[in-house]
């Protein structure tokens, strides 16, 4: 059973004929964003993200990836982008940030493994993945793709659970846990839930593509007592002066790093947006149900979401 403060997971193997990826975590059907952050005393980690957001990724562009957007929390708080893509893999999730934001050209909600993500190469010049890479059983295939459809020089903004936080480090030496926090690997501490080492991060995020350019430590004071006890504002204040201090910030239990892709990228192919997961056939922009060409597999478009799961749930 998952502790009372993390939201409800369902978790599943996706397979077909041509694909054969990880166990995927789906909130589908759940109130995630009612309990967990509206009334679940999360007002701080919120703003403290805000703040670590503003300062990593306020330039816009044409095209950003959301990737784990959820119920759309984050989304407003991308400014002068041309048009987002909110990528979940559950679709009620989706639904509720349609109904969150409104129907607008600016936004494209996807159905989506990220593990299988539905777009040529190239297509994007900007990818934000916050609070969702601690959900990858298989972070290095993950950034893998996140790489892939990202144009040359596209900016990757990166939120990680980071197992050498103060907390469990603290934990650790008073034997109240048995997993190591200074130890390289990622550690499962609830069914499809990881902390990730920074060195470990860092390494991977170089070997699939990508020149670190920041990071900022966020979250100094997660611990209902400060939040209880200590005003809010107080807090946020403390939290944003202490974000960028090189002795601290990696001590944290969530890290944000802003990274670039380097290498050549292939142009995305004239007219084409999207790529059948399946097959990897280019498929336009088109708000119809969609036939593959190279596969016959059909891709629906209903509700203003695009379903490109391989075997959704629902």
């Amino acid at each position: 059973m998952l502790p009372a403060n993390l939201p409800d997971c369902i978790w599943t193997k996706m397979t077909s004929e041509n694909t054969n990826t990880p166990p995927v975590c789906s909130y589908e059907g759940s109130d995630y964003q009612t309990s967990f952050w509206d009334t679940a005393n999360r007002r701080y980690e919120d703003a403290v993200e805000t703040v670590a957001l503003n300062r990593l990724f306020s330039q816009g562009g044409k095209l950003l990836l959301e990737l784990g957007a959820g119920a759309g929390r984050v989304t407003p708080r991308y400014k002068n982008w041309d048009r987002i893509v909110l990528l979940d893999y559950s679709r009620t999730q989706l639904l509720q940030a349609r109904e969150r934001l409104g129907e607008s050209d600016s936004y494209i909600f996807v159905a989506a493994d990220i593990y299988k993500l539905p777009f040529v190469s190239g297509l994007f010049d900007g990818a934000t993945m916050i609070r969702t890479l601690h959900h990858m059983a298989d972070a290095p295939r993950t950034l893998r793709e996140v790489r892939r459809v990202l144009a040359e020089d596209g900016r990757f903004l990166l939120e990680f659970a980071n197992k050498r936080n103060f907390k469990a480090i603290l934990r650790w030496i008073l034997r109240r846990q048995r997993w190591n926090p200074f130890a390289p690997e990622q550690v499962e501490f609830v069914k499809l839930n990881y902390n990730f080492h920074p060195k470990t991060i860092a390494k991977t995020l170089r070997e699939t593509g990508f020149e670190k350019q920041k990071h900022l430590g966020v979250s100094f004071f997660r611990s209902d007592w400060f939040k209880n006890n200590i005003k809010h504002e107080r807090l946020v204040s403390w939290d944003s002066r202490l974000q960028g201090f090189a002795l601290l910030n990696t001590f944290t239990p969530s890290i944000f790093t802003l990274n670039r892709a380097v290498g050549a990228s292939p142009l995305p192919p004239e007219g084409q947006f999207f790529a059948c997961p399946v097959c990897a056939h280019p498929l336009p922009e088109s708000k119809a149900t969609q036939i593959c060409p190279g596969c016959a597999h059909e891709w629906q478009y209903k509700e203003g979401i695009y379903e490109f799961r391989i075997n959704p749930e629902s």
